[in-house]
């Protein structure tokens, strides 16, 4: 939809919840590991067997380290395995009854070490000074640390294990302890990384000895399929939000929003006088409440505000072409066989 007199140029992509064929899933950068990559290439990574992509939106902020380009800045699920930790931002998640949710989610996960003692960690993210964090094969070839103790996990002999999934607790089995840092990775192992100034805190562990992660948070989201981070959140229960100490100047923005019908995905083009000038905050919320919304969240606008719909992407991305983004959120179309599973 366009709004020449401002001017606006709108894209919404509206699903209705009943259709029992189509599902959501999110994509990542790097296809199957973290990285920066145009939404368009994140949808030819999609598997076959999930179906047939209809429309997407790119998702989250993403970090800024040099060593971990494309790692999303909250919590990412992608069909049912989590791949980064809740950071505390707004997220997006559909439950186990198939129900939309947006809130604040707050990391509980943690190390329960032999003793019985526990230290929180993070998922695939970089070690920091004091920090622990467990890597999968979801951020690539290896852990790109330098120093410290991983320690390389097994499962448990007849006990669940790989992909990880929120709500579980995973008994580990120490198979190797690398003290170099920069320990391999892949799908049938994770890697405990701790840092040298907090290893001295913790238990030292050889191999055959046994640890448990726990994947808690606050709110519990067990059993969920799907979940991207974002914020801030624009529309709760058919309330527009403020944002102290948010700079309200326009920009392309891209968001979702949903009723007890329908799920909206919407971007705005912006910084293009010619075409559209870009929302602020409180003009998306308001326009988000008018296309029926009664929840909305926020995801990263600017020059990575991009809609994929129907093979192409419809919007006017504001650098002239799509600028690669960390994941993306993807509505598929399941098989007649498919949608009844």
């Amino acid at each position: 939809m366009v709004f020449p007199k401002i001017p606006w140029s709108i894209h919404v992509v509206k699903v209705d919840r009943a259709r029992a064929d189509l599902r959501f899933h999110t994509t990542l950068g790097g296809g199957e590991v973290m990285g920066m990559g145009i939404v368009t290439d994140q949808l030819k990574a999609l598997p076959a067997e999930l179906g047939a992509p209809l429309a997407a939106i790119n998702g989250d902020f993403y970090e800024k380290s040099k060593g971990y380009p494309g790692r999303p800045r909250d919590l990412q699920i992608r069909n049912g395995e989590v791949l980064t930790h809740p950071a505390g931002h707004a997220c997006f998640w559909i439950d186990a009854e198939g129900n939309p949710k947006m809130t604040n989610i707050y990391s509980k996960f943690r190390v329960i070490w032999p003793d019985g003692s526990s230290t929180p960690f993070g998922l695939n993210v970089e070690r920091t000074n004091g920090t622990a964090v467990v890597y999968s094969a979801a951020l690539g070839s290896s852990t790109l640390t330098q120093g410290g103790t991983e320690y390389v996990l097994e499962g448990s002999p007849g006990l669940e294990w790989l992909p990880l999934r929120m709500g579980k607790t995973y008994e580990a089995l120490v198979r190797q302890v690398i003290v170099a840092g920069d320990a391999a990775l892949d799908r049938q192992t994770l890697v405990l990384s701790i840092s040298p100034d907090l290893a001295a805190s913790v238990p030292t562990l050889k191999p055959g000895a046994t640890l448990k992660l726990v994947l808690e948070s606050a709110p519990a989201l067990s059993d969920v399929e799907v979940a991207i981070g974002g914020g801030p959140e624009l529309v709760k229960d058919g309330q527009v939000m403020s944002w102290k100490g948010w700079i309200h100047v326009p920009h392309p923005r891209t968001a979702l929003g949903w009723n007890k019908d329908h799920i909206f995905l919407v971007e705005v083009d912006g910084r293009q006088l010619d075409v559209s000038l870009g929302m602020t905050f409180s003009e998306l919320a308001d326009f988000l409440l008018k296309l029926g919304c009664e929840n909305a969240m926020n995801l990263d606008g600017g020059g990575s505000a991009t809609l994929w719909a129907f093979g192409t992407v419809r919007n006017s991305p504001s650098e002239g072409q799509e600028r690669p983004a960390p994941n993306g959120l993807v509505v598929v179309k399941k098989n007649s066989r498919q949608a009844t599973k």
